[in-house]
């Protein structure tokens, strides 16, 4: 009795929550201990699709739609090119034929018109790079209080429909005697492309340092001289976007070509095209694919030739020191 009476003993009531509380815990710890040995994936249903999942799957949904609104046009022009008898149908042709390239592979159909075509496109872009450089170069270079509601002018200028001034244009060509002519068809093409170019230069020429310019100028170079030596091979990049950006946007061109243009012996491929379409509704999908793909090979030949010199940046290393 005395060895018990030295010891405090503990209700068996109070020691009952007491003991619970002990087991809950050490049933949570071996539960956490599982879950971080099995991985993120032990969790159950509920850890696996989160929020965060949910978005990321939703996006990649998204992604593969406009992927496959991409893909499909392609692969139908690729298929269609190779079939015989092909339809609006993505399908691979029963027996692949070069048939359709051999249809069209003559001079009438596919090598006058892309001859006039690269020598629209080509002379309107040269044309439109020059102007654009010009008018970049005041635009950059000299600060004015007329300078920014002027380019808010060239931006406006680019949202206008091509349609909604062809007829004034026309009337206009007329007038002047250069309808039906490939030099005034160019010119028309250039200016239609001229407001976006010089936003597009003038921005490309603001990343040209001025002090290399006034270093040309200590030389005794005029601005024209320090243009054409100086500033313009600094910005080989942006004179190579503008060219591509202004020649893609006028080899596509159906529109002012169709207008202006009324010889069959001057149209462009843009317009030649038209004529694989028949009166009654019925299309040559084999020929149209395959002149399509034709069609396309200078744009690509000329991005594949000059895209190095697209990542490359301004040549300005070692231009300024200090």
């Amino acid at each position: 009795m005395s060895a018990l009476s030295g010891r405090t003993l503990s209700h068996p009531a109070k020691s009952a929550p007491l003991r619970s509380r002990i087991a809950r815990s050490r049933i949570t710890r071996s539960r956490t201990t599982k879950r971080r040995t099995a991985g993120p994936h032990a969790a159950g249903p509920r850890a696996a699709w989160s929020p965060r999942t949910r978005r990321r799957l939703a996006a990649d949904a998204a992604l593969l739609v406009v992927a496959a609104a991409f893909v499909l046009p392609l692969a139908w022009l690729i298929l269609a090119s190779l079939d015989g008898e092909a339809t609006l149908r993505v399908s691979a042709p029963n027996s692949p034929t070069l048939d359709n390239f051999q249809a069209v592979w003559t001079d009438e159909i596919t090598f006058t018109p892309m001859l006039n075509s690269l020598l629209l496109c080509g002379g309107a872009t040269i044309l439109t790079v020059a102007c654009a450089a010009l008018a970049a170069y005041p635009l950059s270079r000299f600060r004015s209080r007329l300078i920014r509601p002027y380019l808010l002018t060239i931006l406006f200028s680019t949202c206008l429909p091509i349609t909604a001034i062809m007829v004034p244009v026309y009337g206009l060509f007329v007038q002047v005697d250069l309808i039906d002519t490939m030099y005034g068809t160019a010119l028309f093409l250039a200016a239609s492309q001229l407001p976006f170019a010089i936003w597009l230069m003038k921005n490309f020429m603001d990343g040209v340092p001025v002090i290399l310019e006034e270093a040309a100028w200590t030389d005794g170079a005029s601005w024209l001289q320090s243009l054409v030596r100086v500033i313009l091979p600094l910005m080989g990049p942006g004179i190579t976007v503008v060219m591509i950006y202004s020649f893609i946007m006028m080899w596509g061109n159906f529109f002012v070509p169709f207008m202006l243009l009324l010889t069959p012996d001057q149209l462009p491929a843009s317009v030649s095209i038209f004529t694989f379409f028949g009166n009654y509704g019925q299309v040559a999908y084999g020929q149209l694919a395959a002149f399509s793909i034709l069609y396309s090979t200078p744009v690509i030949l000329l991005y594949v030739l000059i895209a190095r010199r697209m990542g490359g940046g301004f040549a300005l290393g070692g231009a300024v020191k200090g």
